[in-house]
C-alpha cells in the first residue's frame, strides 16, 4: 500500500497562511510608519521648543526684576540736588536657553509716557516686560536706553 505525502507548501492551508502572515506583517509596519511620520515633527515641538520657551520667559522675567532692582537701588541712593557722578556695573547671563536676547527701557503708553517699563526679548516671539515702578516720574532721573546681555552692563546717574 502507497501512502500519500500530504506535507509540504503544496497544500492550499500553508499557502494562505504564509500569505496572511505576511500582509499582516506589511499592514502593521505601514501602521508604524504612518505614526512615526506624524510624531516626529511633533516630538521637537512637545518637548524640546515648549519646554525651553516655557523656561526662557521666565528667565526673561528674573532678568528682568534684577534689572529693574538696580536701577531703583540706584535711585535710592542719589543724593538729592547735589552734583554726583554714580556709575554702576551689573552682569545678566550672557544667554537663555542658548539664545541671545536684549535688554530695552522703553517709555510706557502715550497717554503715561513716564512709566517706563523693561521689555527682555529675543529672536523668538517671547518677551518680558517689568516696570520700572515709577522711577521715570522721578525730578531729577532719565530711564534710558539698550543693551545686550554680552560683558558687563553699567547703570549711570549724572547730575546735570
Amino acid at each position: 500500500m502507497m501512502r500519500q505525502f500530504c506535507g509540504g507548501t503544496s497544500s492550499p492551508v500553508d499557502a494562505e497562511s504564509g500569505v496572511s502572515h505576511l500582509v499582516e506583517y506589511i499592514i502593521i509596519t505601514g501602521v508604524v510608519i504612518v505614526f512615526m511620520i506624524i510624531l516626529i515633527p511633533m516630538v521637537n515641538v512637545v518637548f524640546i521648543e515648549g519646554p525651553a520657551n516655557h523656561l526662557t520667559y521666565y528667565a526673561y522675567t528674573d532678568i528682568g526684576n534684577g534689572v529693574s532692582t538696580r536701577i531703583i537701588d540706584l535711585y535710592a541712593i542719589i543724593p538729592y540736588y547735589n552734583d554726583a557722578d554714580i556709575v554702576t556695573r551689573f552682569d545678566i547671563p550672557d544667554d537663555v536657553a542658548g539664545r541671545d536676547y536684549w535688554v530695552d527701557i522703553t517709555d510706557g503708553p502715550p497717554d503715561r509716557p513716564y512709566d517706563k517699563a523693561i521689555v527682555i526679548s529675543g529672536g523668538t516671539t517671547i518677551r518680558s516686560t517689568t516696570s520700572l515702578s515709577g522711577i521715570g516720574e522721578t525730578l531729577f532721573g532719565r530711564s534710558e536706553g539698550r543693551t545686550t546681555a554680552s560683558g558687563l552692563n553699567y547703570i549711570e546717574y549724572h547730575y546735570p
